[in-house]
């Protein structure tokens, strides 16, 4: 009998549930982008944990919501798909925009949504009430009554991401209920993503932190080139896709002032998870019809929709 345990768990939810500040949390380090603008996510990313004999690959899908566009459609898809390859899912519900009306609120429709969506699927569920630090205990309790007379879940945990308050007995919690077996990747690993995917979701994130409310949710970042140099440090290359001319201005700022305060900060962020300095290069085109082009969701790691 193995003496190691192994699993996934798949971390899924609505857009601003808080599934990219969960994963950092629970292994330590930055391997999730998060902003406050809705559906960050935009393909799975996996977070590693190691908890005592067993190791839990946590995978940060994009937030579910009813899509109207070809790119929501294949974001959903690709929540769905990942979390149907998982051991466990982990459906995280933002407490306190599901509490605003008070004790008694009525579940969301986003939230019924996934909930009915979730009682097809057979594989064990526990339900993760996120961002408890900003609601009251009669509140939660009433939330996670509502919720379990719709949906009986395995197990259900309170927990802020933000403050770390119950994250050790969610940790404990998964780790018992993973499956004997080997593990999947060395002990001091904390992510399966490539670094490269990584910059470009940071670039991505850091982007919108600077103009959430300028610029729309139509454009994406991609790693052109990654030469590690001779001195240890790394040249990279980034291009910004927006679809229109107007949105590069703004992008670019007066001056340029804009892209470099961006290109600043992913750079710092970047080196960090290089461990080691990086040179950053962005560069923003105009491609009107990106959110058409097969080639950018391969490169986003989605599957293009065909209609």
């Amino acid at each position: 009998m193995s003496e190691t345990t192994c699993g996934f768990v798949a971390l899924i939810g609505a857009p601003n549930a808080g599934k990219s500040t969960l994963i950092n949390a629970l292994v330590g380090a930055k391997v999730a982008a998060v902003s406050r603008k809705a559906q960050m996510t935009r393909a799975p990313t996996r977070g590693i944990l190691t908890e005592g004999a067993a190791q839990i690959i946590f995978v940060d899908t994009p937030g579910l919501f009813a899509p109207k566009r070809r790119l929501d459609r294949a974001m959903t898809a690709a929540a769905w798909e990942a979390s149907d390859d998982a051991d466990c899912r982990a459906l995280l519900i933002d407490a306190r925009a599901e509490t605003r009306g008070g004790p008694d609120s009525a579940l969301s429709d986003e939230t019924i949504a996934i909930l009915d969506s979730l009682a097809r699927k057979k594989s064990p569920k526990v339900l993760v009430l996120n961002k408890i630090d900003a609601v009251d205990r009669p509140s939660l309790l009433g939330l996670a009554a509502r919720i379990d007379a719709r949906l009986r879940f395995d197990e259900t945990f309170m927990i802020s991401a933000l403050t770390g308050d119950g994250l050790p007995a969610f940790r404990k919690t998964l780790a018992a209920m993973m499956k004997p077996g080997p593990w999947l990747y060395p002990e001091d690993q904390i992510s399966a993503g490539d670094l490269r995917t990584l910059a470009a979701e940071i670039t991505r994130e850091k982007l919108f932190e600077r103009l959430h409310d300028e610029l729309p949710y139509q454009a994406t970042v991609e790693t052109d080139q990654w030469k590690d140099l001779p001195d240890g440090s790394a040249r990279i290359e980034q291009t910004i896709f927006v679809a229109r001319e107007s949105h590069k201005k703004i992008v670019l700022g007066e001056g340029g002032r804009t892209i470099k305060a961006i290109g600043s900060a992913a750079r710092k962020e970047i080196a960090e998870a290089n461990e080691a300095p990086v040179h950053l290069f962005l560069f923003v085109k105009v491609r009107e019809n990106w959110i058409d082009d097969p080639e950018r969701y391969r490169a986003m790691g989605l599957n293009f929709p065909k209609n």
